[in-house]
């Protein structure tokens, strides 16, 4: 266990990693010492449960409607983003999964694929874009778009492709798709009904309730890893097979990014649309994806099907950062967006 601290300290201290990102780091190293069981761990699936429902619901309440409607006019992009997002990906974990089963466990190799059908993210995909001088409309737009149809979308995409995962979890597509509504659509819808009331508040207060978010997502984590390590996961991982689903996180990247800077050129987009396209299009929600993973698949595989979304997470971040920064050099200077766990 010693040598998975010195390790995480080190990558920390190399990849100058944000508070969020150590934070995951840091949830895994607790569970690998002290995962939560028995009664404690009973005590904290409620107390997970509770904090997703806030999570979504914080989700609703901070979405301006007014900035939804200005970006509905952008229905080809949207479209485009959509395609990327539950096609393009889809098809390319369908690729992938011959080699991956090759290369890695059945569990990880179920999480790829799991990645492969979530979600955009909806902070990170709005902060790079204002900061790159992309159309910040239509990536709130477009970005909350992915993620209502990802209730749907996402349990219906698990029960096709990844079936070993739907099985593991029980219930049918239906079920699957009516807990996600009760879990994550019901919170966020009353956080929308209830913003007249309290959105200047969630404005005023953006910043530490991202603390909000951010927490809850930890909770998950150390839940889902503390299940996965009691069941004994760490026998199961090599440092092979993360240096493996390194490659395939860069390799998957590369590919949406570059077929979505393609895709948008070639239909005609501008430079502001291409940009949200390519973040919008090419990034999956860590803050939709561990709550949905724990609606949907056994506690006992939760930590191995959520590796490989935590770590293409923290590439996708890394590289969209630099592209942001780049492209916000075409003009004049902006200010940096501060980027969240989405």
């Amino acid at each position: 266990m010693g040598r998975i601290a010195t390790l995480l300290s080190t990558t920390a201290r190399r990849l100058a990693l944000d508070a969020f990102t150590i934070g995951l780091m840091v949830m895994v190293l607790l569970a690998s010492v002290l995962p939560a069981s028995g009664d404690a761990a009973v005590v904290l699936g409620h107390v997970t449960t509770l904090a997703i429902g806030l999570l979504f619901f914080l989700h609703g309440a901070k979405l301006s409607r007014e900035a939804l409607v200005a970006g509905l006019t952008h229905w080809r992009l949207h479209l485009l983003v959509l395609a990327a997002t539950f096609v393009m990906f889809p098809l390319m974990g369908l690729a992938i999964e011959p080699l991956a089963l090759s290369l890695l466990t059945p569990e990880l190799t179920m999480g790829i694929l799991f990645l492969c059908v979530l979600p955009s993210t909806v902070q990170s995909s709005i902060a790079f874009t204002a900061l790159a001088r992309g159309n910040v409309a239509a990536a709130v737009c477009s970005a909350t778009a992915s993620n209502f149809l990802g209730i749907f979308l996402t349990p219906l995409l698990v029960g096709t492709l990844v079936v070993q995962g739907a099985q593991a979890s029980g219930g049918s597509g239906l079920d699957q798709i009516w807990k996600i509504v009760e879990q994550l659509l019901l919170p966020f819808i009353a956080g929308q009904l209830l913003r007249p009331w309290i959105g200047a508040f969630i404005d005023r207060h953006k910043p530490v309730l991202r603390y909000v978010d951010q927490g809850s997502i930890l909770l998950v984590v150390y839940m889902a890893f503390s299940e996965s390590v009691n069941e004994g996961l760490w026998q199961h991982i090599s440092g092979t097979a993360l240096l493996v689903l390194t490659v395939l996180s860069c390799v998957m990247l590369a590919v949406a990014l570059g077929l979505s800077a393609w895709a948008s050129r070639r239909l005609g987009f501008s430079k502001e649309d291409e940009i949200t396209i390519i973040f919008c299009g090419s990034k999956k929600s860590l803050a939709s994806g561990v709550p949905m993973a724990k609606v949907l698949f056994a506690p006992s595989a939760l930590g191995m099907i959520i590796l490989p979304l935590m770590l293409f997470h923290q590439i996708q971040l890394m590289v969209c950062a630099v592209l942001a920064q780049k492209w916000a050099r075409r003009g004049e200077a902006v200010e940096a967006v501060p980027v969240d766990a989405g």
